[in-house]
């Protein structure tokens, strides 16, 4: 879609192929890990495009499997599913400059997790993350439409138009508790900035101030950052985006 990127497609454990694209690039490169239900070339993916390109750095985005290009039918998967698909693609990376994962919402989560395996990445931002989305979602809903998914297995995020024709099995909230149960072990020390709107009121921006607190309790020296900014969860007004942009840009010291 972008010009000057080369359109891939690798298998993922199924052998369904996940759809990507890559720009080439010197000194760095960025991966972005979209988020939930998000489609690979939103307009934070086509800015972080733009500014790889004009400093002439490597870029990368992709659809995880079910879900946009990629192959696959999006009920047949899970959170651990597409960990596997950003591991995948950040493992694909490794024969690049130094890596940097820039994470929204869901993504971030992911991001997170895929900085804490991989040696070759070097830093991260986190857009919203949205840490444990789907245990954090089961403990907020009704009793009633808990037990609901638990005993049927199945059940859209919302009942709205966005969500409801994609029903998430019980295994993503259990796959969630068990990542989120060990996000803090052994915790490899890669820089890390977490950028939050104050008025996101999708993911709340305690949680990464929690996050945050949590991981310095942990390890105080750990290099990592929290910044809270006026903005929705979207973070795409003009603004917002400028300042997203100017984080992204930035080399943080290892």
């Amino acid at each position: 879609m972008m010009n000057h990127t080369t359109h891939f497609d690798v298998p993922g454990t199924d052998s369904k192929c996940i759809v990507g694209d890559r720009l080439q690039g010197q000194d760095r490169q960025i991966l972005f890990v979209n988020g939930f239900l998000s489609k690979r070339w939103g307009n934070k993916s086509k800015a972080l495009a733009d500014l790889c390109r004009q400093r002439h750095w490597g870029f990368c985005c992709f659809d995880f499997r079910g879900n946009g290009d990629s192959q696959g039918i999006f009920s047949d998967y899970t959170l651990c599913d597409w960990l596997d698909d950003a591991r995948g693609i950040t493992t694909m990376l490794a024969d690049g400059p130094p890596l940097t994962i820039i994470g929204s919402s869901l993504g971030g989560w992911l991001a997170w997790l895929i900085g804490q395996e991989c040696p070759h990445v070097k830093q991260l931002v986190l857009l919203a993350p949205a840490f444990n989305m789907m245990g954090k979602r089961a403990q907020v809903i009704s009793s009633t439409r808990r037990q609901q998914w638990e005993e049927t297995g199945w059940m859209p995020w919302a009942d709205d138009t966005l969500h409801r024709d994609f029903p998430l099995s019980w295994k993503w909230v259990e796959e969630s508790e068990t990542l989120w149960a060990r996000r803090f072990d052994l915790p490899r020390p890669v820089p890390t900035r977490i950028l939050h709107g104050l008025q996101d009121d999708v993911i709340s921006p305690s949680g990464s101030w929690q996050f945050v607190e949590h991981l310095l309790t942990h390890d105080p020296h750990y290099p990592i950052e929290l910044l809270l900014k006026t903005g929705d969860h979207r973070f795409s007004s003009h603004l917002n985006l400028m300042t997203f942009l100017e984080i992204a840009s930035q080399i943080q010291p290892g």
